[in-house]
């Protein structure tokens, strides 16, 4: 095993793959705790697919990088799905479901009509599970990956006295001056950003377990913010680098194990919360 891993770390293009992974999973623990305690968990599913519907329009277009379509898609549907959602006549989880749902259709039935591609069954399926394998990103995806996921680590520190006052009592945190639609933006294009992050490790229907799992993981052993969103963020890079490592010596889809990584992660904090009487 050990040997085997050796083979894998002499190049260059694995080490770096690895390093996006972390800190993809990184970033996407930060904003989980924010919005499993907002009760807008399903935002990172209903976002997922419409980052689907982008890959699927870019594709048609043939574009080279395809995240220069899919990222900007993403955003303004993050923002869209916000304003929607604070409309009274459209409540958030509708929101979402009408977006995800409107969107994972349109992708799939684009790519049908108008892809010349011979294999798009397996197309789609790489693109909703994620790629068999972590070598396949591109110099450039391993380049953008890393700077952004940086920018989202870094946007969380700078904001995080905000982001932890308009978690709990956005009302209170208008009384008090702070710009909480502002901030409640904020958190919706970094979901965004991290949506189409992740799409290149778990594929699109897996983003949400690797956003929300953590936080869950987290919240069943502490019960402080600061305590959950630290643990949050370990467990999620330990769970991903467990992940990567069984996909390479098993040759698993990459994320698949991180999920079932993170499950398992989740039953043992679960029993550990049980056993130190975290629950009551």
């Amino acid at each position: 095993m050990i040997e085997t891993l050796s083979i894998y770390f002499d190049h260059r293009f694995v080490v770096y793959a690895f390093i996006v992974g972390i800190l993809i999973a990184l970033s996407s623990s930060l904003l989980g705790v924010t919005l499993v305690l907002k009760r807008f968990s399903f935002i990172g599913d209903g976002l997922s697919h419409v980052a689907f519907g982008g890959m699927a329009i870019a594709s048609v277009l043939s574009l080279t990088n395809k995240m220069i379509l899919i990222l900007p898609i993403t955003v303004i549907c993050a923002i869209l799905l916000l304003r929607t959602g604070q409309n009274t006549r459209i409540k958030g989880d509708a929101a979402i479901a009408m977006i995800s749902v409107g969107a994972l259709a349109f992708g799939y039935l684009i790519l049908n009509i108008f892809s010349a591609s011979s294999n798009l069954t397996g197309d789609v399926c790489s693109t909703l599970f994620g790629s068999t394998s972590i070598l396949t990103l591109t110099s450039f995806e391993v380049s953008l990956c890393a700077v952004l996921s940086i920018a989202v680590v870094l946007i969380f520190i700078v904001f995080y006295n905000k982001i932890f006052a308009v978690t709990f009592d956005e009302n209170f945190a208008k009384a008090v001056g702070t710009k909480a639609d502002g901030y409640n933006l904020l958190i919706a294009v970094v979901i965004a950003i991290i949506i189409v992050l992740a799409m290149n490790l778990v594929g699109s229907l897996l983003i949400s377990a690797l956003v929300i799992f953590p936080a869950l993981s987290a919240m069943r052993v502490f019960k402080n913010f600061k305590s959950v969103t630290i643990f949050a963020a370990i467990i999620s890079v330990i769970c991903a680098l467990i992940g990567m490592l069984v996909s390479l010596l098993s040759g698993t889809p990459v994320g698949s194990t991180i999920v079932a990584v993170n499950v398992a992660a989740f039953a043992v904090c679960s029993l550990i919360g049980a056993l130190l009487g975290v629950e009551k």
